[in-house]
């Protein structure tokens, strides 16, 4: 089965979930700056957000790139990660309105752990009939290290909200710079 659908789909998930995101922002009340100051817990979420949307849709187009063919259990697989992606906007939200308070900073880690573990399923389904993208993934330490620091962010939000959003920010900052396992693999 072609792999076009699977894409096009996910990019058009992908960018609901960023427009509800921003459809979240709500306006000032006010023409200054002191308007602004209680937005920026929920500003703060926003961008953090975007740019784990932002990271996951960069590197479900490399992932997808490398493939030849897809399988039903690939699009299950890929659900699965669009599932756990779309519930970004709600503890995005949570998280901000809420000023990173203990219990919405440890579901929103909830959510980025198991969009983690879903984004790994679904490698390991494309993988199965795609060998060039096995070859490529390795052994998926950067996956496997930030899954885990998912898990140490959310134990750390119960001690101290904060440290729990720090990791959040950690992770996101490895995987910035986009896969280059992939990229190096795809170019000529």
């Amino acid at each position: 089965m072609g792999k076009g659908r699977l894409e096009a789909f996910s990019d058009g998930v992908i960018a609901i979930i960023i427009t509800i995101m921003v459809l979240e922002l709500k306006v000032p009340h006010g023409d200054n700056l002191d308007a602004l100051l209680p937005l920026f817990p929920v500003f703060l979420s926003y961008v953090l957000s975007f740019i784990y949307v932002g990271i996951y849709w960069n590197n479900h187009h490399h992932l997808i790139h490398m493939v030849s063919q897809t399988t039903g259990g690939a699009l299950w697989g890929n659900l699965h990660l669009l599932f756990w992606l779309s519930l970004i906007p709600f503890v995005t939200g949570w998280m901000g309105e809420n000023h990173f308070s203990s219990l919405p900073v440890a579901c929103y880690g909830f959510v980025l752990f198991m969009s983690s573990i879903a984004y790994m399923m679904l490698a390991l389904c494309l993988e199965k009939n795609n060998p060039a993208l096995k070859a490529a993934l390795g052994s998926d330490r950067k996956g496997k290290l930030s899954t885990f620091l998912y898990l140490i962010g959310i134990g750390a939000s119960f001690l101290h909200p904060m440290a729990g959003f720090a990791v959040y920010v950690l992770v996101a900052a490895i995987w910035f710079i986009p896969d280059r396992r992939i990229e190096t693999r795809t170019k000529g």
